[in-house]
């Protein structure tokens, strides 16, 4: 089974990332299982003085993440950057050994959200991870109105994370 780790950058209810991921989730080929960490929400903002012990949230997330054969964040852009819950979550991974070389795809909701898109990338290779350009897609979401339910139905959507799922699973080692 390769299992992949889902986060999204977004606490809002109504969120087209998190809807993404979730619909992600349910689209899932056999052989790969997907999780959407849902406590990016409970953890500290990041202080290196706490790393000795970080606390259960920031060990849920690396546990997490040290489980996962890859990676799919889906962040939305506020103020020409990732948000902040993403940029916090992977300063708790910075120094966290089994991120480094994790494959990673970079979702997006938004063609608008250039900015963040290059901001998550940047970061993503300073942490050292294995960006898999070919799972790295817009899904361009935005100012369509569509709940999890249309995005379900949407060719364009299912033919996307298709993609994604294939371009992670058959990069690397």
């Amino acid at each position: 089974m390769f299992h992949i780790l889902a986060l999204s950058g977004s606490l809002r209810a109504a969120s087209l990332n998190s809807a993404l991921l979730r619909v992600a989730g349910r689209q899932v080929p056999p052989g790969i299982s997907l999780r959407l960490f849902e406590g990016l929400g409970q953890l500290p903002l990041f202080n290196p003085d706490l790393e000795a012990a970080p606390g259960r949230a920031v060990q849920d997330l690396r546990a997490a993440v040290a489980r996962a054969d890859a990676l799919i964040i889906a962040s939305p852009e506020y103020a020409h950057g990732v948000s902040g819950v993403i940029k916090n979550a992977l300063d708790w991974l910075v120094s966290y050994e089994p991120f480094a070389f994790k494959r990673v795809a970079v979702l997006n909701a938004s063609p608008r959200a250039s900015h963040a898109d290059a901001a998550l990338r940047e970061t993503l290779r300073t942490m050292a991870a294995d960006i898999v350009e070919e799972a790295s897609l817009t899904i361009p979401l935005l100012g369509r109105g569509w709940d999890e339910a249309a995005m379900l139905r949407s060719a364009e959507v299912s033919g996307a994370l298709r993609a994604v799922f294939a371009g992670l699973r058959q990069a690397g080692p």
